[in-house]
């Protein structure tokens, strides 16, 4: 009974390390790129701060992690930190300015990907005892980080994606956009546990938010190990 506690503990900490970070990471970036452009509401709140307990949603970045990490055996994780405030109207540029905000967290996240895998390099010299453990680590950061990059990326607000998309649309397009984010979260539960399960009832398969992270998330990775010289 211990030793399956330890597996579980092992298990956890090989997933939840890389997440927090890359969780993390993407918040602040979030924040001190508003800084810079002009909102400084994330740095008076102690936002921009690699601090994880600054960014820790209790339900979003543990417990739902930790529930989808059970019920399909690591197949699939996902989870969210509490968005930094930012006072688009404070931008000097609000509009394009909203756009640098959005791209700062997957940004961020692609560039964590690629170190996690360059640190690969550093394995062999670190002790037998914690190398394993440590390649495990980084492989789960590479894969969250561009996961959760690619995740965000879908244009449809409250989503990094959706605010890019409402800065570089067209008025006609971008005002419609913008007024779904009030709906933003219902339609991405819809898209990740509703409509699968419908599909598991109809015999079909109707994982599309799966399918829209899986493929450019593969490609990604693929782009990651050829400019690292990392194979996956």
């Amino acid at each position: 009974m211990p030793g399956n506690y330890s597996q579980v503990l092992l298990q956890i900490s090989i997933f939840a390390l890389p997440a927090i970070f890359a969780i993390t990471f993407h918040e602040a970036a979030h924040g001190f790129v508003a800084h810079r452009l002009g909102d400084d509401t994330a740095w008076r709140m102690g936002r921009v701060t690699f601090n994880p307990l600054r960014h820790i949603d209790p339900f979003g970045t543990i417990l739902m992690p930790l529930f989808l990490l059970f019920i399909s055996g690591g197949k699939f994780v996902f989870g969210f930190a509490k968005p930094v405030p930012v006072n688009f109207g404070a931008l000097r540029h609000p509009r394009i300015d909203m756009v640098w905000v959005a791209l700062a967290g997957p940004g961020t996240n692609v560039i964590l990907a690629i170190l996690s895998a360059l640190f690969l390099y550093a394995t062999p010299f670190v002790p037998h005892v914690a190398r394993e453990w440590l390649i495990d680590n980084l492989a789960v950061s590479m894969e969250i980080n561009v996961i959760l990059a690619v995740f965000n990326m879908i244009p449809l607000p409250p989503l990094d994606g959706g605010r890019v998309a409402v800065g570089l649309l067209p008025d006609a397009l971008a005002f419609p956009l913008a007024r779904m984010e009030r709906y933003g979260l219902l339609i991405l539960i819809a898209l990740l546990f509703l409509l699968p399960m419908l599909g598991d009832r109809l015999g079909v398969d109707l994982d599309l938010l799966r399918m829209a992270i899986e493929y450019p998330a593969t490609y990604i990775l693929r782009g990651i190990s050829w400019l690292t010289g990392i194979a996956l």
